[in-house]
């Protein structure tokens, strides 16, 4: 009973780190689930995205089904999530420069086909504050959704956009590495 007792108390111990309630990344908590139309998504990982030395924003990715595998992540054709938390003011072209960039970098084959989503992406996403998130949804079927608190909501279609806006955090020439590792929970 007693040797029972201690290997049901270790086993729970060892599943500590998977109950995890939240993530927190530079003071951002990040739960460790979200619900997209009525789908629950999973907290991948979270991370830091810095620049020289600078703090730029806390990020988090949301799968259906977990992974830490980059391409398969971006390739599937599940709900997912990224959320970006400001940590210093940005001007919406630092932004949106900095998304056409990894875009370019990770699909440039792509991009002649993703011009037109990518200018509609670009009119959407304002000047963001400290505080403020930046939300890009994918929802298969219905296109990428993005959201900010000071923005217009906006919707584009296409599988193709979606796997070259995940492909800026996650492809072969990510924005930041490290937020990638974090990203996919590799960091811990």
């Amino acid at each position: 009973m007693k040797a029972t007792l201690s290997a049901l108390v270790l086993s729970l111990t060892l599943a500590l780190p998977a109950l995890a309630k939240e993530k927190e990344v530079a003071g951002v908590k990040f739960p460790d689930t979200v619900s997209v139309e009525g789908k629950e998504l999973k907290l991948n990982g979270a991370g830091l995205r810095t620049k020289a030395i600078f703090k730029v924003y806390a990020a988090a990715l949301y799968v259906e089904t977990v992974s830490q595998d980059a391409a398969q992540v971006i390739s599937s054709d599940q709900t997912k999530r990224v959320r970006m938390v400001m940590l210093r003011d940005l001007e919406k072209a630092k932004i949106t420069d900095a998304i056409a960039d990894g875009i370019e970098k990770n699909s440039k084959a792509a991009l002649p086909a993703l011009k037109d989503r990518l200018e509609k992406l670009k009119g959407a996403v304002p000047d963001l504050k400290k505080g403020d998130d930046l939300t890009i949804t994918y929802v298969p079927g219905k296109g990428t959704q993005v959201q900010s608190k000071a923005g217009e909501a906006l919707t584009l279609e296409g599988k193709d956009f979606a796997d070259a806006l995940f492909g800026v955090w996650l492809g072969a020439k990510p924005v930041d590495d490290d937020l990638k590792d974090g990203m996919l929970g590799k960091e811990d």
